[in-house]
């Protein structure tokens, strides 16, 4: 699975997380978890302190595209969708990639084209 976003380690265990005001949002798939409450269909959320997380921080996936770098921003069967990471248009565009925005550079490209897939916390 391609991760992009907030997680948090607390009690052993890493959660997909998000940051609010009142403490760290922890999300699980299993309900059977003491203070998780339900928030949507096999989706179970508990709200804890920041002051009680082991770890708390943003995770994305990373790889390389023809020997570029990109991270990846979804994933859809065989495809993923990268964004170029490089800083230069003129080897976005030599990639293929569609310009999205100004300076930002995103396709869907197959999933055995990109390379060294790893998770880079930050």
């Amino acid at each position: 699975m391609m991760r992009d976003g907030f997680y948090a380690r607390w009690r052993g265990a890493e959660y997909e997380a998000a940051p609010s005001s009142g403490g760290a949002h922890l999300y699980s798939g299993e309900g059977d978890l003491p203070g998780f409450e339900a928030v949507a269909s096999g989706r179970y959320r508990r709200i804890v302190s920041f002051s009680d997380l082991d770890e708390f921080g943003y995770v994305i996936t990373a790889g390389a595209l023809r020997g570029e770098p990109v991270k990846v921003l979804a994933e859809h069967e065989e495809w993923l969708r990268v964004e170029y990471t490089g800083g230069r248009a003129p080897r976005a565009e030599r990639l293929g990639l569609d310009r999205f925005d100004r300076g930002v550079y995103q396709s869907w490209v197959l999933r055995t084209e990109v390379t060294d897939l790893h998770e880079v916390r930050l």
